[in-house]
């Protein structure tokens, strides 16, 4: 029988592909929205990216479901992981209600539990609000400005 036929990838970007058992490859899991040329880049340096999703657009796996070893980063806008607030009118007047309960810290509880390093994307002059927004979940992500979040996903995984 024949030997399958296999490309080494490494001759065109320098890392080796996923074996069975063995990860030799970064994965960055990005929020829809992220920067194209951003996520092309880091796959030209052998870094691979994985869709990922907050509850209420479904545009990847789910950030709340994430398990040990499935990303080695999470990227996005701070939009995505704030659950849209609205007012909802009851009988007894009107109560303000997250969308399905979740917030940041929900939706990014499994990055915190298994030490996923994650990065919110945000203009510097809205930090201070982004950290408000962020409540709770403002304490293990780290806030970088589009200009250095390539530097910073490159610090940390190197």
């Amino acid at each position: 029988m024949a030997k399958a036929q296999t490309t080494d990838a490494s001759i065109l970007t320098g890392w080796k592909p996923r074996n069975i058992g063995e990860i030799t490859m970064k994965i960055v899991g990005y929020f829809d929205g992220t920067d194209s040329l951003l996520l092309t880049k880091l796959v030209a340096k052998g870094i691979g990216t994985i869709p990922i999703a907050n509850d209420w657009d479904g545009a990847g796996k789910m950030a709340s479901h994430l398990e040990p070893g499935d990303v080695d980063l999470i990227v996005g806008y701070l939009h995505k992981v704030i659950a849209p607030v609205r007012e909802v009118e009851e009988k007894t007047g009107t109560i303000p209600k997250m969308y399905r309960g979740l917030t940041a810290y929900d939706l990014l509880y499994r990055a915190n539990t298994f030490d996923i390093p994650t990065l919110i994307i945000a203009p510097k002059t809205d930090h201070k609000a982004a950290k408000k927004a962020l409540a709770k979940a403002a304490g293990f992500v780290t806030l970088v400005t589009p200009d250095e979040v390539e530097e910073k996903i490159l610090g940390i995984l190197a």
